[in-house]
């Protein structure tokens, strides 16, 4: 029957088995390769399928041929890469498998590279773990973005793997974390730096991460008060405005601690047949600019 059919195809999608990679990335590998990359960028692959360059409309799986073609151009240039799943689970089935295949594709082709699900998930303690089995277990990504408004049971399960990264939600960069992050108790703790304090109890530095918007300037002092040593995640440099000079003056520490996202300014730097060179040369102008900061911080 359809249905039967469909079941098994998505079994088979969610459920393939992924190359298992030869190391984990710990947290001195990860800085190792920030300084000999000269860069600490993150490309975010976020493939808006009405966005894609329309040469690609008839390929069997465009998703995957706009990715692989922006993955292999742009590795040269950072160390990391951020598929967000939403732009994946808004194609269904078809999405699924275009996820898993750019997974694999980073795995085989640029293994040092640090792979991050930007998923967002936690729910109460059984769920996380299922959660943590899909993407640390099927996926094999090196690291997961994690929400922390359900408390410490809801992060742990994704903590009981070793080798692999929660990055926990801190101070975004949108404009409605205002509404919460930025409220204070009644004895003026910020909820963002109520989570930086009770969450690093949880996990270390060398097992966690906090996503810290790059529009947030100076509150990087605020946060490294909190979180010293930790690896910071930033979006918001590049299409939504956040400097870079600033996110580095006041984030940035003896290992760099940072890594810096840029999604639509790169992936999107062109949609003609020319997107991949685009894509390139605008991870390339960002690469040069961090390159410059990691030499004037004796990095």
């Amino acid at each position: 029957s359809l249905s039967l059919c469909l079941f098994v195809s998505l079994s088979l999608c969610l459920f393939v088995s992924l190359t298992p990679k030869t190391t984990l990335m710990n947290k001195q590998e990860l800085f190792e390769q920030i300084r000999l990359k000269r860069s600490f960028l993150c490309v975010g692959l976020d493939p808006d399928e009405r966005k894609l360059p329309a040469h690609l409309a008839d390929a069997e799986d465009p998703i995957f041929e706009f990715n692989r073609a922006i993955i292999d151009a742009t590795a040269p240039y950072c160390v990391s890469f951020k598929p967000n799943l939403a732009f994946y689970e808004s194609c269904g089935l078809k999405g699924w498998q275009s996820f898993i295949r750019t997974v694999e594709h980073i795995r085989a082709n640029h293994p040092h590279h640090f792979i991050i699900a930007d998923a967002k998930r936690g729910d109460i303690g059984n769920t996380s773990a299922m959660y943590a089995r899909t993407f640390f277990e099927e996926l094999d990504v090196d690291a997961l973005t994690v929400a922390p408004y359900m408390g410490e049971d809801s992060v742990t399960p994704f903590l009981n793997y070793a080798g692999k990264w929660v990055v926990l939600l801190a101070a975004t960069s949108n404009k409605g974390s205002l509404d919460f992050q930025m409220t204070e108790d009644a004895e003026g703790e910020r909820l963002f730096e109520k989570v930086l304090r009770v969450s690093s109890a949880w996990g270390g530095d060398d097992r966690m991460m906090y996503v810290v918007g790059a529009t947030r300037g100076r509150l990087f002092e605020d946060v490294r008060r909190l979180a010293p040593h930790h690896f910071l995640l930033v979006p918001g440099v590049g299409a939504q405005g956040g400097s870079l000079e600033e996110v580095c003056r006041y984030g940035m520490t003896d290992e760099c601690g940072l890594l810096v996202n840029s999604s639509r300014g790169i992936i999107y730097a062109s949609s003609g047949t020319d997107f991949a060179e685009a894509a390139a040369a605008a991870a390339r102008q960002v690469q040069e600019q961090m390159a410059e900061i990691l030499t004037a911080r004796g990095l």
